[in-house]
């Protein structure tokens, strides 16, 4: 069964499977997050997350949840990268 983002997970880092934070929950809806990266990730690592696509709105890319290994109280944990 796959993690479900909700609401209370807004301004969760993101970390990616080795710990390193590459983002920050921004929004939640409808079990999508809109995740702000971290300066300076090139866009081939951001390729690599799925994160092929910007909101040019908000700047932000969309997390789904088959990309999350786990939800805890402090983070969302990425599978892969």
């Amino acid at each position: 069964m796959l993690p479900t983002l909700t609401p209370d997970d807004e301004s969760k880092p993101v970390r990616n499977a080795d710990g390193e934070r590459v983002g920050r929950v921004i929004a939640v809806e409808d079990g999508t997050a809109a995740v702000d990266p971290e300066p300076g990730l090139t866009e081939t690592f951001l390729s690599m997350l799925g994160w092929a696509e910007v909101d040019d709105e908000s700047g932000t890319y969309t997390l789904q949840s088959a990309a999350i290994a786990e939800i805890t109280d402090d983070e969302v944990r990425l599978t892969e990268f």
